[in-house]
């Protein structure tokens, strides 16, 4: 293993842009690239079935893009993607080529970009020196609406992103455009809507790691407050149309889409909360879209954990030094496909140890999930 410098390096932030076939992915790109906040940058794009970047383009920026082959990104050629991301790192580390500042990945418009995540996050190597900055999802203003109703997999997409792009809004009706708006924030309380002219920084920006490897700002990333206040309105919605039977307007893959808070006032055992992410991973798999969390552990509350999952990996990218806010309490944003909120709360309740409710057995569980403990 060649050598480094001691202690860990700076990770480097990784965006996801995905977004259904003809949404506007590679307009948007195009764009992107040529703005100077995207220098020392590399883009790897998967072409499948859409027209790529402008030829002249891919040939200018020369060393900045890797083109992958035809082929879906989560699937055929997911193993490639795993080894360029550590190439890449290779030529980075060795002096081979500039030491790019951030890394772009393309998905196809078919793609899930949950396997890309789990790919970078469970790999042990990558998920030390990547830092997942978010998935930034493009939705075609004109057709969204459509395509959202027939593919569920848009509806993940949009489900599972920090930034959600409106391309074509120009084209739209004031009407409709206000109504996707609505359904987007609903879909993803805690994703910000921008237009496809929004600068480059607003569309990349919102990560845990900032550009220099360092903690950004983790209530931007957590967005718990937003998914607290969508939660009480939905309450409040449902509450009022009780009495009229199920809401029309709801369509049925949105249904099955969930976001909401748990907390917890008081610091939680660490072993409590390795059993319930366990416990949760193990019921639910795939179905947990996205996981984020800042928790405050009761062996050592001043430095709260950062906890981040998708599907049934759950990764701890950062403890931090100290607590960003004066919101001391454990919060735990779950973005979930078919999941009920009250199974995961009472799974919850149950390993927080509050009254009336049993403790599960800690010897029926498997490892611990967290590998806190170096």
């Amino acid at each position: 293993m060649s050598s480094r410098p001691a202690g860990p390096l700076p990770p480097i932030p990784l965006t996801i842009l995905t977004g259904f076939l003809g949404a506007g992915k590679t307009t948007l790109l195009n764009r992107m690239l040529q703005d100077p906040a995207l220098a020392d940058t590399v883009v790897i794009i998967n072409e499948f079935g859409e027209i790529g970047l402008d030829h002249l383009l891919v040939e200018t920026v020369d060393e900045g893009m890797i083109l992958l082959g035809a082929g879906c990104l989560c699937c055929t050629v997911r193993g490639d993607l795993i080894a360029t991301l550590e190439d890449l790192l290779r030529k980075r580390d060795n002096g081979r080529i500039t030491p790019f500042r951030r890394v772009v990945i393309e998905t196809t418009g078919l793609a899930d970009p949950a396997p890309i995540l789990h790919a970078v996050l469970y790999h042990p190597y990558l998920s030390m020196r990547y830092a997942l900055e978010g998935v930034v999802t493009v939705v075609d203003a004109v057709n969204g609406p459509g395509t959202l109703d027939a593919h569920h997999e848009a509806v993940k997409q949009v489900a599972v992103a920090e930034r959600i792009v409106l391309a074509k809004a120009d084209l739209a009706d004031a009407a409709s455009l206000s109504g996707l708006r609505e359904r987007l924030h609903a879909l993803n309380p805690g994703a910000a809507i921008l237009d496809a002219d929004a600068s480059v920084t607003d569309i990349l920006s919102g990560g845990l790691f900032g550009l220099d490897g360092k903690i950004a700002d983790v209530g931007e990333w957590l967005k718990a407050e937003a998914v607290e206040e969508a939660e009480h309105r939905s309450h409040a919605h449902q509450h009022g149309h009780h009495d009229h039977g199920h809401h029309h307007d709801v369509n049925r893959h949105d249904a099955s889409i969930r976001a909401f808070c748990l907390t917890s006032d008081a610091p939680v055992r660490q072993g409590a909360l390795d059993m319930f992410l366990d416990l949760l991973r193990s019921a639910q798999g795939s179905r947990l879209l996205r996981v984020k969390g800042l928790v405050a552990l009761a062996e050592d509350p001043d430095r709260p954990v950062v906890i981040h999952g998708v599907q049934h990996v759950i990764h701890v990218p950062a403890i931090l030094p100290r607590w960003p806010s004066d919101d001391r309490r454990t919060r735990i944003v779950f973005i979930v496909d078919g999941v009920d909120r009250d199974e995961v709360e009472r799974l919850w309740n149950a390993f927080l140890g509050k009254p009336g409710i049993d403790q599960p057995d800690a010897a029926a569980l498997g490892d611990n999930p967290l590998s806190l403990r170096r």
